[in-house]
Formats: C-alpha cells, structure tokens, sequence
C-alpha cells in the first residue's frame, strides 16, 4: 500500500461485531448454552473496493424504498425503526423477506471482501486469559484483524461503537498486541502502519451494513448450523479464522475461505 495515491476505499475498513460477550449470570454463575446466549462472538472488518461515497448512496436508496413501501413499514421492527431513529438496516432484527433482498444486493451490486475472526466462548479462556474482562476479550479478536496491516501508510479503522470496549484506550491496546503479534512473526519486520480510529454509532454510517449482514451470516453457521446466507456470499469473504478451535491449530485448519468453506459441521 505504497508508492501511489490511495483511494479513499483503499485505506478505509469497516469493524462491527456479532454476538454477545456474556458468560456469567447472577452470582457469577456460568450460563453458556443457556436460551439468548450466543456460543460465539465475532468482529468482522470489510474492505470497499468501490468509491465509498457511492456505494453509501446505494444502500440509502435501499432503505429509502423500504421507508416508503407499505409491505415492509407495517412491519413492527421496522416501523420502530422509522418512528425512533430512521430507517438502517440491521440483520438480527430485520425480517426474512428484507434480508433476502440486501444478501442479492450484497451478491450482485457491491464489490466487497470480509475477514472474520471468531472467537468461541469458553469459560477457561475468559478468565485466565482475558481476566474475565469482555475488554480483553474484544482487544484479543481485534488484534487478528489488525496483525497483518502492517505495511499501509494510512488506514482508517470505522468501528461500531460497543461500549467501554471501543472505547480509545482498548483500541490502542489491540493496536499494541497486533504490533507485538507481527514482530514475534517477523522479528526483522517493520510494523510502520499508521491507523487511526474512527467510533460511531452503528445507525450512522450506512456502510456498517455489509459488515454486519456478513456476520450475521457466518454466524448462523456457527449457532444453528445454517449455510444458505453465507452460502449466497461465501466468495466474499477470503477469511475466516476459528480463532479458539485448538483442535484444528495444526495445519491452520482453522482457516476457512472460499477453497476452504465453512459447512454446517462448523456449528458449535
């Protein structure tokens, strides 16, 4: 990422999350496998390999439609939606038939890719590795999306805010591990990557979508065992890192992309 003058696609990227970071209920009791608590949590970062500003203007145009369509607007989740904050799209919540139409719009109009590290939750880990802290936890995952940025001259990192977890200083401390994480690698290495945060509510930038709508996907494979939508999408998204699978470290069995895809044996 040097010797030329970047588009402002090429050193722009796009973090959001799926999942949830609980592990404990009243009393500090496990609850893992319990109704409403996900198996995994992950963080997704999408690369826009498009002028930004017109593929923003596509997915407002999008939501623009469904604002003005009576089939969708009725539709309790989205006429809340619409009352309270204005229309974004958002996978969870979103019903089938919208979904459907963002997933062939993501297929079909936006030229994208998705890396995904996903990080099984697993009592042992969070306690003795993370302190049983979720910053910890959020810190570890994002510094595998940053290790291997170490050669661009500028990188913006837009982020979904969550909390203390995005909060400047557990961005940094990601930042620190991914530096420390190439090194050990390349110990002769330079990490000279110059990346700066940019946190926003998730509502506000349009272009969290495709994150989002490619982490909903890989995430039904790992919580139900369901491929259809990533199925739909896979070519996309050239990596996806089981971060925690330590049965499958050797040979990086842990690495999935399209020669290598997740299939409904990757459900936890």
């Amino acid at each position: 990422m040097t010797g030329h003058k970047l588009a402002i696609q090429d050193y722009h990227r796009f973090i959001d999350e799926a999942g949830d970071m609980t592990f404990f209920g009243k009393g500090k009791v496990d609850i893992l496998g319990s109704d409403g608590v996900s198996k995994c949590f992950m963080l997704g970062m999408v690369h826009i390999k498009q002028p930004l500003d017109k593929v923003r203007e596509k997915i407002k145009k999008f939501t623009n439609e469904i604002c003005v369509d009576p089939y969708f607007n009725e539709i309790p989740s989205i006429k809340k939606r619409l009352e309270k904050e204005g229309m974004y799209l958002h996978a969870k919540d979103d019903p089938p038939e919208l979904r459907y139409k963002f997933f062939e719009v993501l297929k079909k109009d936006i030229n994208f890719s998705l890396q995904i590290i996903v990080g099984r939750k697993e009592i042992y880990r969070f306690v003795n590795n993370h302190n049983a802290k979720d910053s910890k936890f959020y810190a570890d995952l994002l510094s595998h999306l940053l290790k291997d940025k170490a050669n661009y001259d500028k990188l913006v990192i837009n982020i979904a805010s969550r909390g203390s977890v995005t909060r400047i200083n557990n961005l940094e401390r990601a930042l620190l591990t991914a530096r420390n994480r190439y090194l050990k690698k390349k110990p002769d290495g330079d990490y000279k990557a110059k990346i700066v945060f940019n946190v926003q509510p998730y509502n506000r930038e349009p272009l969290l979508a495709i994150t989002d709508y490619g982490l909903w996907a890989v995430q039904r494979i790992f919580e139900r065992g369901e491929t259809r939508f990533y199925d739909s999408i896979k070519d996309k998204l050239p990596l996806i890192i089981d971060l925690y699978d330590t049965a499958k470290y050797k040979d990086y069995k842990n690495y999935y992309g399209p020669k290598n895809p997740l299939t409904k044996r990757n459900m936890i």
